[in-house]
Formats: C-alpha cells, sequence, structure tokens
C-alpha cells in the first residue's frame, strides 16, 4: 500500500481529534442523565472535582451517583462499543462484505451461549472465567460458521452470512432451553443481560477487563497494514511476503476473543459492528490504518448516545440497551443486504 500522504495525515488526525471531543462530550451528557436529580451543571462540578479541577460543593450522595454509578455504565458503554464496531470491521474486510458483525456472524451468541453455560453450572465464579466461556463460546461459533461457509477451500461470503443467522438462532435456543434449568430470579437477570446490559459492573470489573481490550483492539491495529493487502488481491498479498492463511486466522480469532470480552460483561448487543464500520468506511475510505481509530472512536460514541437514550425513552423506566441498537440496525442491515443482493 502506499503510503499516506502529510494532507491526509492531517485530515485523518483532525477527523480523529473531533470523533474524540465528541465521544468526551456525549460521555458527559450521558454521565448526567439519570432517575436521580443529578442533573448536568452538578455533574460537572463532581466530574470537575474528581480531576483537581474545582472544589468539592456537592453533597456525598451526587459523589457516590456519579462516580460509582453513572461513570462505570458511560464508561463500559465506550469500551464494548469500540470493541464491538472495530470487530465488525474486521469481520468485513475479511470477508469482503459489508454485512459483517459479530451479531450477525452468531459470534455475539456463542459468547452469549458459553457465559450462560459457565453462570449456570457455576464454573464462571468471576470476571476471567466468565470470559474464558465467553470467548470459548465465540471461538465456537465463527468455526463453525466458517466450516459450514468454505466450498472448495474458498469463503462464499453470501454463504457465511446465512450460515452466521442459523448458528446464532440455534445457539440462541440452547440458551433458551438452559434457562428452564435455572430459577426464577437467574432467569429474569440473564434476560436481561441477554439484551444488553451495561448497569451492573462496578468500576473495579472495567478497569480489569479494559487492558485486555484495548490490547487486542492495538494487536489489530498492528495486522491493519497486512489485512489492508490481504483485502485487494490474497495473491499479490502472497507475493509480497504476506502469510495471509496466518493473518486471517489470527485477525479472525483476535476480533472473536474482543467479542467475547465483551459480551461477556455487557451481553448481546447487536448491530454495532454492522452499522459503525460500513459509515466509516462511506465517509473516510477502506484503509484499515485509519478506518479502525475511527471505528473505535465512532463506536464508542453510537453506544454511548444509545445508552443514553435507553434510559429517556420511558423514563424512568428503562430499556435493554441492544433494543435501541437494533432498532437502528435492523433497517441497516435490510437495506445493506438489498444494496448487496439486489
Amino acid at each position: 500500500m502506499s503510503k499516506i500522504s502529510l494532507r491526509s495525515k492531517r485530515k485523518f488526525l483532525l477527523a480523529l481529534l473531533s470523533l474524540l471531543l465528541l465521544l468526551i462530550a456525549a460521555m458527559v451528557v450521558s454521565v448526567s442523565v439519570g432517575s436521580s436529580e443529578v442533573g448536568f451543571w452538578q455533574t460537572l462540578k463532581v466530574l470537575g472535582h474528581s480531576i483537581g479541577l474545582s472544589d468539592n460543593t456537592s453533597p456525598r450522595v451526587a459523589d457516590i451517583i456519579v462516580l460509582h454509578i453513572r461513570l462505570p455504565r458511560v464508561i463500559l458503554a465506550a469500551l464494548v462499543g469500540a470493541a464491538l464496531a472495530i470487530a465488525g470491521g474486521i469481520y468485513q474486510a475479511l470477508i469482503r462484505n459489508p454485512l459483517g458483525d459479530p451479531y450477525i456472524l452468531g459470534v455475539s451468541s456463542g459468547a452469549v451461549l458459553g457465559s450462560v453455560v459457565g453462570l449456570i453450572s457455576g464454573m464462571a465464579g468471576n470476571w476471567l472465567t466468565t470470559q474464558l466461556f465467553a470467548f470459548m463460546g465465540a471461538i465456537v461459533a465463527i468455526v463453525i460458521v466458517y466450516q459450514v461457509a468454505k466450498t472448495g477451500g474458498r469463503i462464499n461470503t453470501m454463504k457465511l452470512i446465512l450460515a452466521g443467522v442459523i448458528v446464532s438462532a440455534f445457539f440462541s435456543g440452547i440458551t433458551m432451553f438452559l434457562f428452564s434449568t435455572a430459577s426464577g430470579s437467574t432467569i429474569t437477570n440473564i434476560l436481561f443481560w441477554m439484551m444488553g446490559d451495561l448497569s451492573t459492573q462496578p468500576l473495579s470489573t472495567i478497569w480489569r477487563i479494559a487492558p485486555f481490550v484495548l490490547g487486542i483492539m492495538v494487536l489489530l491495529y498492528l495486522l491493519s497494514g497486512e489485512l489492508n493487502l490481504v483485502m485487494v488481491s490474497e495473491e499479490n498479498a502472497l507475493q509480497l511476503g504476506v502469510n495471509v492463511e496466518r493473518v486471517k486466522k489470527g485477525a479472525f480469532v483476535l476480533a472473536s476473543l474482543l467479542t467475547g470480552a465483551v459480551v461477556s460483561v455487557s451481553g448481546a448487543i447487536g448491530f454495532i459492528g454492522l452499522i459503525v464500520p460500513n459509515m466509516v468506511r462511506l465517509l473516510w475510505g477502506a484503509d484499515l490504518r485509519s478506518h479502525l481509530p475511527l471505528t473505535a472512536l465512532s463506536g464508542a460514541g453510537f453506544l454511548v448516545l444509545s445508552d443514553t437514550l435507553a434510559r429517556l425513552v420511558l423514563y424512568p423506566t428503562e430499556l435493554p440497551v441492544g433494543v435501541v441498537t437494533a432498532a437502528f440496525g435492523a433497517p441497516f442491515f435490510i437495506y445493506l443486504l438489498k444494496q448487496k443482493v439486489g
């Protein structure tokens, strides 16, 4: 691939900075939204004091609400949104199809099934083992989908999408079956979590998972140059010394691991990996060296805003955030499907 020009670098940095500022603004607004009477200005005071920019003039209860209830949720939304968007961008690049998405390809359903198996069996007693079960479920799902879609050593992209939908439905059926073996309270908690729940994780869990998720993102970015070559032509990539199969399998595993990690703490939140990478590609281009960072920030902002909307639509009742993302994603999926097939 040709080197990025100085002008393109400046445009990329400007876009990156703009998205970062928009993300910060969205997070501040989201932290100020809730059922308690801690509004925008009081939230700003609490946040300002927490980073040493202002004196503490807020009640103790406001500090608890903002810093220990709302802020962890918003940070988790940004982390999960960025991870799912990057996973979707990687899948789309690998299968050369805009319909690639962790949710549609069955990876999220596999991760959910893995987590549920661990939770119901009692073997997933902490965040690390829950992640391990989610990762195993995600890997099993993508391996099945990959094998079903493979014909003569090559991947049929439409078969891949159909296989993902079938595997997703099958795994969801197994998950629902497992509900019958659980207690009533467990069923309620798992069902809400399955539709996307960002409200139950303490800040300590988020700090533990964040280095893991961010590390995978960095690894995927380091593969972006080789993935660019593979996207253009596998034959040319081979001639340029790229180990195509290793890069493709490595990217598949990393994207599935990324999906499993965030699903283990947030549940299945669909369509972020479908909408965000396609919009970024439409506005910016397909070069993964710039596409992935812009996709990460856009995905983070999208889920933060979606979660804010989930808390406001039926206020004070709260919707699962997966319902909101599905409301945006399902029509977008139909549009892409008609464009691809028609």
